[in-house]
């Protein structure tokens, strides 16, 4: 899905449901989450408190590997579930020993978290992602660069 309005100019993301099987750039290697990445979880949390559902907890595991798709979308010039270094969002879950019977990934280019944020709650697939209820953990990788000045890529599991 492309997704273009006035409030998330350059904002494109898309989703994948799948059943069982700040100014610097943020590291891959990093092992805490950064601020922005705990921003969006918020946003992410409140959305699904208001829905009734139990918040997502942060995995750094999932962090990591996000944090390796936006940084491969940006230095590789892409936008798209299917990376040409990692495969599928779920080839590169199972690459990297990620447990999970649900999964799913949401994509977005935007300037700032909220933008961001409010671009894939206002498109019904990332949505239906974001307020997913067999949904428990989230890592959430935002780099910095690329056509939109960030990369924001969510990965979602349910255990």
């Amino acid at each position: 899905m492309v997704h273009l309005n006035d409030d998330t100019v350059g904002a494109i993301a898309s989703w994948y449901t799948k059943p069982y099987q700040s100014q610097q750039a943020v590291s891959p290697a990093q092992t805490a989450a950064s601020q922005e990445e705990l921003q969006m979880l918020q946003l992410i949390n409140k959305e699904r408190a208001n829905a009734g559902l139990k918040p997502l907890e942060m995995d750094m595991e999932l962090v990591k590997l996000a944090r390796m798709k936006s940084k491969d979308m940006t230095d590789n010039n892409y936008f798209a579930h299917n990376s040409p270094t990692y495969g599928s969002p779920f080839d590169m879950m199972k690459n990297y020993g990620i447990k999970y019977t649900y999964a799913g990934e949401n994509l977005a280019g935007n300037q700032s978290v909220e933008a961001a944020h409010k671009s894939l709650m206002n498109s019904p697939g990332h949505r239906a992602n974001i307020l997913k209820a067999e949904y428990n953990y989230i890592g959430i990788g935002i780099v910095n660069g690329g056509p939109y000045g960030k990369m924001f890529t969510q990965l979602f599991v349910g255990r």
